[in-house]
């Protein structure tokens, strides 16, 4: 009973030496939840399907300015039952659409995922996206952290650039 007792205390008072410490240091400062330090997501843009239940297109520009190499490997957007960022590639001399797999950057690269090329597919989006409003996204990388960003819903009959 008293090792239990004495552990308590112990335990009481280190806490209060770490707050005591910690009251005279600056905070540290960190990056925000889904940010990662480096990557910049410019133009993004979110168009709805001509036809109700199609998928919607994701386009946007990528920047990387980080320390090390990055990969990108998936796609998430808030409220969609599934996203995956695809690309079209020529395969027997026709053009078609596939999944990408992961896809590295290094610092300084820039990449952009744009009408006919790399562009992210956004499956089953609620009836209550309309167009003129924002959703939230996030690029998922192979480490499993994720970068957050705002898209402009726009109509399917709207510029796509």
């Amino acid at each position: 009973m008293r090792k239990t007792i004495f552990a308590a205390l112990a335990l009481g008072a280190g806490s209060l030496a770490l707050t005591a410490c910690g009251s005279e240091e600056a905070p540290v400062e960190q990056a925000p939840a889904d940010t990662v330090e480096g990557f910049e997501v410019s133009n993004a843009r979110l168009i709805l399907p001509a036809v109700a239940g199609n998928p919607a297109a994701l386009y946007f520009d990528l920047s990387y300015n980080g320390e090390r190499g990055i990969a990108l490997r998936g796609l998430e957007v808030e409220g969609a039952a599934n996203a995956a960022l695809h690309e079209m590639v020529e395969w027997a001399g026709e053009m078609e659409m596939n999944e990408m797999g992961p896809m590295a950057m290094q610092p300084g690269d820039n990449v952009s995922f744009e009408p006919g090329g790399k562009h992210g597919m956004v499956f089953e989006l609620p009836d209550t996206v309309k167009t003129g409003d924002t959703v939230t996204a996030r690029i998922v990388f192979a480490r499993g952290n994720k970068h957050a960003f705002e898209a402009e819903v726009r109509d399917a009959g709207d510029d796509r650039n």
